[in-house]
């Protein structure tokens, strides 16, 4: 019986599997049909335009600030957006303009015990609204993790790491905010959105 049962699962195991390779053999090819009539306008565009970059390629966009650190390591924001859900999302990136490999700083993540236990991060971040006199700290997930970029180490001469952190949104009317980080100058940014 054991073994009726296990030839059984055998065969069916070999139907599956050719039925599998038939139905993927037959989605590979391109059969002449209607579809294959029809110009590929993507690659035509990109034939139109050859390999000439576009209007953004080669010109970095300015960063909303720059704050900057010890030994050459730069923090660049570059954007500042509210979303939806009630959250400003900063993006930007650390730059090495030292001439060696440098340590992130683990003062970033701040001194709140709650951060300090999941790591390196930017959890000491914080947004200032001067006009309405508020100070944001970063928001976190339900086991207190900073929702920010973690597990920041070392960064190389030149190199670039991209990073995030999201604070409460303050109101619509707070356009222009200060960005301040342990170790860092602060500096103001405009929110978008």
């Amino acid at each position: 019986m054991i073994m009726r049962f296990t030839e059984r699962a055998r065969r069916r195991m070999v139907a599956l599997t050719l039925a599998a390779g038939l139905a993927l053999g037959t989605a590979g090819c391109g059969g002449g049909g209607e579809d294959d009539k029809k110009p590929d306008t993507s690659a035509s565009a990109s034939k139109d335009r050859g390999s000439a970059p576009s209007a953004q390629e080669g010109k970095p966009e300015a960063p909303l600030a720059e704050l900057k650190g010890k030994d050459g390591l730069l923090l660049q924001i570059t954007t500042a957006q509210r979303d939806a859900g009630g959250f400003l999302t900063v993006n930007g990136q650390f730059k090495n303009d030292g001439s060696g490999s440098l340590t992130i700083p683990a003062e970033l993540r701040g001194d709140e015990t709650e951060i300090l236990k999941h790591g390196t991060s930017l959890g000491g971040a914080t947004l200032v609204d001067s006009k309405g006199k508020k100070r944001y700290y970063v928001l976190r997930d339900t086991d207190g993790r900073p929702l920010t970029t973690t597990g920041l180490t070392t960064i190389e001469s030149g190199q670039t790491i991209p990073v995030f952190i999201q604070f409460p949104t303050p109101p619509a009317n707070a356009t222009d905010v200060t960005l301040q980080v342990p170790t860092f100058s602060s500096g103001t940014i405009k929110i978008s959105g």
